[in-house]
């Protein structure tokens, strides 16, 4: 008997094995792949159903934070001129102060030289250092 036949039958049989593993693994990879297929069809389905809201949405979030953004470029000047208006406040105050604390310092001067005056006038005493 000639084994290389044999050889030869048994190296075809088990490629032909193969081959329809390799057709059977296809077919059922096929089937999945559809399965995703029609999966990403309904997703992409509901995406285009709630793509026009969420648009809407973030159109109106844009517009909300446009509006702050305004709003806050306005607090920023307002705060600025309240901060000129305080500084003013304040060197106005420094020169009131200024102006007015030797003015008091005379008044406190003069109402106690002429109560000392008073003192005299009523006690008789010339002097304040006399007894």
């Amino acid at each position: 008997m000639d084994w290389s036949i044999v050889l030869d039958v048994g190296v075809g049989v088990g490629v032909l094995l193969m081959g329809v593993g390799i057709f059977v693994a296809m077919l059922t990879l096929a089937k999945t792949l559809g399965r995703l297929n029609l999966t990403l069809d309904e997703v992409d389905r509901q995406m285009a159903g709630i793509g026009k809201p969420i648009g809407e949405t973030l159109e109106h979030v844009g517009g909300i934070a446009d509006t702050a953004d305004r709003t806050l470029a306005r607090l920023t000047g307002v705060v600025g001129s309240l901060e000129g208006v305080a500084s003013s406040l304040s060197q106005t105050a420094e020169l009131a102060k200024d102006a007015l604390s030797p003015a008091i310092v005379n008044v406190g001067a003069a109402i106690t030289g002429v109560s000392a005056g008073l003192r005299r006038l009523v006690s008789g005493k010339r002097s304040s250092h006399e007894s």
